[in-house]
């Protein structure tokens, strides 16, 4: 196989995927080293291929995200309050696409979450505990925004009330 010829098979894998895949599977199916994926995907998305990466693996924009009515929320909270806020968006029936910070030197700083479900959140906590990293929001004094995935204004209206249960929802007189 040809190395465009790869590049090609990992555009079909991601399209044809519901969830998203790692580096570590694609190389396995192409039989070459995580670090040449990596380098495929970069390739692919210099040539305008909509490969996002998620704490999972790779998506294919169009067939990857499971979009519907686009809303943001803006949130507070520290570290501790990461879990109780993607379960209040999931379980209103809706997903956290990404996070967005406001950086002082940087400017906006976003990072793909992709979460969809309890287990989405899980996984997504249990990397970044293992890793050591920081989440975003650790920037910002707590503040974030989210871009959330949502099926209906009325989903969206219900997670809005249970953010806001949860002491997470950023308002004006917060």
């Amino acid at each position: 196989m040809t190395a465009a010829e790869r590049r090609e098979a990992i555009r079909k894998v991601l399209g044809g995927s519901d969830s998203p895949v790692s580096a570590g599977a694609l190389a396995k199916r192409m039989r070459v080293s995580r670090q040449v994926i990596v380098g495929d995907v970069a390739l692919l998305r210099a040539s305008s291929v909509p490969i996002q990466a998620t704490p999972r693996g790779y998506v294919l924009e169009a067939a990857g995200n499971r979009r519907g009515l686009l809303r943001t929320v803006a949130c507070r909270h520290g570290a501790d309050g990461i879990r109780r806020e993607l379960y209040a968006v999931v379980d209103g029936g809706c997903g956290v696409l990404d996070v967005i910070v406001e950086h002082a030197v940087y400017g906006q700083i976003s990072g793909q979450l992709q979460v969809f479900s309890r287990f989405d959140a899980d996984d997504f906590l249990r990397k970044l505990s293992k890793s050591g990293s920081l989440p975003l929001c650790d920037l910002t004094e707590g503040i974030h925004l989210h871009t959330l995935s949502c099926p209906s204004e009325e989903a969206y209206r219900r997670v809005l009330q249970k953010l806001k249960e949860e002491n997470v929802l950023f308002e004006k007189n917060s």
